[in-house]
C-alpha cells in the first residue's frame, strides 16, 4: 500500500525524526541534540522543529522537559495507539511477533463485543453478514469486508471504548489483512465464520456467537503465521 508524503513542513519533520527513531539513530533512552543543532540538522526553522517534537511527545515518543535535553521514551511502554498508527504511516517494519500480539488481543476482545452486538445491536451485523457471505473471492474484497464487519460488531455491542480500540488500530489492520486474505484458504475460512455467524446472530444465541468468535479469532493467529512463513498458500498445514 502506497501512503502519501507529509505535505506540510512539520508533518515532514515529524515523520523524519520518526525514521531516526524506529531506525536506532535515536533509540529508546538516548537524548536528542539541542534544538538549534537539530533544526540544522533537519533544515527547518526552530519554531517547525518545536511543533514536530510536541506532536510526538504528546503520542509518547519523545519527554520533554524545559531546560533539559529532550529524551527519546521507550515507545512500546510509555506510547499509545498512535504510535501503532505513526509505524504505518512511515511505513516502519514491525518487529516479527507484533501482529501475532495484536491478534491475541483481539481473540480476547472479539468474543466479547460479538456477544453484546447479538444483545444490543443484531439488525445491522445481520444485514452485513448477509453480504459478507457473497463477497468476492479477492483479498481486497475480505480485508474491507472483515474490517467492517469488526467495526459493526463494536458499534453494535453499545460500548463505544470498543470502537475507539478498534478504530486505532484502522490503518494497519487493512494493510495487514491484505496479506492475511491472499490465502484462497483463509477467505474461505473467514467466508465459513460469517455464515456461522450470521446463523448464530439470527437465532439470537449470544453463548453461539460468543464462542465461533473466540474459536476463529484463535484460528486466524494460526493462518497469519503460515501467511508470513509462506506455507499456506503451498497447503502444507490445513485447519481442522
Amino acid at each position: 500500500m502506497d501512503w502519501d508524503p507529509p505535505s506540510k513542513p512539520a508533518e515532514l519533520t515529524e515523520h523524519r525524526l520518526l525514521r531516526a527513531i524506529l531506525d536506532g539513530v535515536f533509540p529508546p533512552g538516548s537524548t536528542l541534540p539541542g534544538e538549534r543543532e537539530l533544526a540544522r540538522r533537519l533544515g527547518v526553522t526552530r519554531p517547525t522543529l518545536r511543533e514536530a517534537l510536541q506532536r510526538l511527545a504528546r503520542d509518547g515518543w519523545l519527554e520533554i522537559h524545559q531546560g533539559r535535553p529532550t529524551r527519546v521514551r521507550d515507545y512500546w511502554r510509555d506510547g499509545n495507539l498512535n504510535v501503532l498508527s505513526a509505524m504505518v504511516r512511515v511505513n516502519h517494519t514491525l518487529p516479527p511477533d507484533f501482529v501475532t500480539n495484536l491478534l491475541e488481543v483481539r481473540a480476547v476482545l472479539a468474543p466479547a463485543y460479538t456477544r453484546s452486538a447479538v444483545k444490543h445491536g443484531p439488525r445491522e451485523v445481520i444485514a452485513l453478514l448477509e453480504n459478507l457471505i457473497r463477497l468476492d473471492d479477492t483479498p481486497e474484497a475480505f480485508a474491507e469486508g472483515d474490517w467492517s464487519l469488526h467495526r459493526q460488531l463494536t458499534l453494535s455491542a453499545g460500548n463505544p471504548v470498543y470502537v475507539l480500540l478498534l478504530n486505532g488500530f484502522q490503518s494497519f489492520y487493512e494493510k495487514m489483512a491484505l496479506t492475511y486474505f491472499s490465502s484462497p484458504q483463509a477467505r474461505n475460512f473467514s467466508r465459513a465464520f460469517y455464515r456461522d455467524l450470521l446463523d448464530a446472530f439470527e437465532r439470537g444465541d449470544q453463548d453461539a456467537a460468543e464462542e465461533i468468535t473466540r474459536r476463529v479469532m484463535l484460528a486466524s493467529i494460526h493462518f497469519w503465521r503460515l501467511a508470513t512463513d509462506g506455507r499456506m498458500e503451498k497447503g502444507d498445514e490445513k485447519m481442522e
